[in-house]
């Protein structure tokens, strides 16, 4: 006789057996695509720049931030770059939203906290390389035959230029079970190649990164600016236009700058989501400054209309020395100057370097002997003599700022040190170090010297 099992013993052994498949067996990888984009300030014929090169070999991406470049648990979103390295123009074309699509994969549903970009060592083969015997160069504005300038590379060969969880948009890249999500890397390449002393030029890289739409409009933030008097664009000059949020000491930190063409039109594109602050910057041909004018609030999809910009007359200029050591002797150091104004609740925005067609100056430090026993370097930056024009963002058209108060116009000078050619990792103690001071339109003035000291 055989033996039957209970009818309701059979339905339990079914419902336990439907349960664990849904726990554990029907979870789905998530499918990344990957984008790099760089709305940049410093091309041609304003910038320094005709073309700047680098050779993408692999992107990989680790939940962990403090995970080291030979731990174990990387995933790789672009296998196919490996065997087919892609050589990008961080210059691009102006306005133009992605650079390159670098690659498609699937992996496992969670959040991710670090990224890394490998770039190839200057001795690889590159098919079609626009370098000539180096993976990696920059063409010159001043140079009619676009000769390529080799740009050396630190670690971004070897264990990868790190983006840690601060400079990934949200603090981490979530992808859930089954999900399809497009992750952009935004290297900012004006703010990334730095001149050294023997006139090679060196790869300091800044990247951001963050979750995007492949829609266009959905991710661009774009407007025109205009000057407040005439109502048209500036005339000659540079406009200089850049996407800013806090961190958090409540300085809003540029995450993408770019320019204006000829009609006054900018536009950011990717842009991760999130909230920011749009602060543009003139100078015409004449050498008049215009106030920086921030609009806050501003989110991916917003569209500015005009923003108006008040006049400034005669830039100041602020100049001064930074000095870098062990506290005993001299060492070297990269640094990220900036120009900062106050726009209340204990808030500074950077102001872009309309002149010098930057939104930060970068330097080295290197010895020198009118700085015994440190390194040094020396920095000027032309600012508008004007306090900042501020506005919350009008969904509903133009934007109306208010106009620039009235009486001293304050500077704070902003110097972050850099470990040279590390992607980011501070140095010395501390490793960011201010000075305020006040300014005067046609009038240079000398801020106090900031001597950074513990440095390695």
């Amino acid at each position: 006789m055989r033996w039957q099992a209970p009818f309701g013993f059979t339905l339990a052994i079914l419902a336990a057996a439907i349960f664990l498949m849904s726990c554990g067996g029907s979870s789905q990888p998530a499918t990344v695509k990957v984008s790099l984009s760089d709305p940049a300030t410093c091309a041609a014929p304003q910038g320094p720049f005709r073309h700047i090169y680098v050779t993408v070999t692999d992107v990989k991406i680790h939940q962990s931030d403090n995970a080291s470049a030979s731990d174990s648990g990387w995933l790789d979103l672009a296998p196919g770059l490996k065997d087919n390295p892609v050589q990008v123009d961080l210059l691009g074309v102006s306005n133009q939203c992605f650079l390159a699509m670098l690659g498609s994969v699937e992996i496992e549903a969670g959040h991710y906290q670090q990224i890394r970009v490998i770039l190839a060592d200057n001795s690889v083969s590159v098919n079609g390389n626009k370098c000539g015997s180096a993976a990696n160069c920059v063409m010159l504005t001043s140079d009619p035959s676009n000769t390529p300038q080799p740009l050396q590379l630190s670690s971004g060969s070897n264990t990868g230029i790190k983006i840690p969880s601060g400079q990934i948009a949200g603090g981490d890249f979530t992808v859930a079970s089954g999900e399809t999500k497009d992750l952009n890397i935004d290297f900012n390449a004006c703010a990334s190649v730095v001149v050294q002393g023997n006139g090679q030029y060196r790869l300091k890289p800044v990247l951001h990164a963050g979750e995007v739409s492949t829609q266009s409009t959905a991710s661009a933030i774009s407007g025109t600016i205009i000057d407040g008097v005439t109502q048209q664009p500036t005339i000659g000059g540079n406009t200089i236009v850049a996407l800013e949020q806090k961190d958090s000491a409540g300085v809003d930190r540029v995450v993408m700058e770019t320019v204006t063409i000829s009609s006054g039109g900018f536009s950011f594109c990717p842009v991760p989501q999130g909230t920011y602050d749009v602060v543009a910057v003139a100078i015409d041909g004449s050498g008049n400054t215009y106030a920086a004018t921030v609009i806050t609030g501003v989110q991916p999809g917003n569209l500015l209309g005009t923003v108006p910009l008040t006049p400034a007359s005669l830039p100041a200029s602020i100049s001064g020395q930074i000095t870098t050591s062990t506290g005993s002797t001299g060492a070297a150091a990269d640094l990220v100057v900036s120009a900062l104004q106050s726009i209340g609740n204990s808030v500074l925005i950077t102001v872009p370097l309309a002149q010098q067609s930057a939104a930060t100056a970068t330097l080295t430090t290197a010895p020198d002997a009118a700085c015994p026993n440190v390194d040094c370097a020396n920095y000027t930056l032309a600012v508008p003599a004007a306090s900042p024009s501020i506005g919350a963002f009008n969904s509903g058209g133009n934007q109306s700022p208010a106009a620039p108060a009235s009486g001293l116009v304050n500077y704070t000078v902003d110097v972050n040190a850099f470990v040279p050619g590390s992607a980011g990792q501070g140095d010395c103690s501390p490793s960011n170090m201010q000075t305020t001071l006040s300014v005067t339109a046609g009038t240079p003035v000398t801020a106090a010297t900031l001597p950074f000291v513990g440095c390695q």
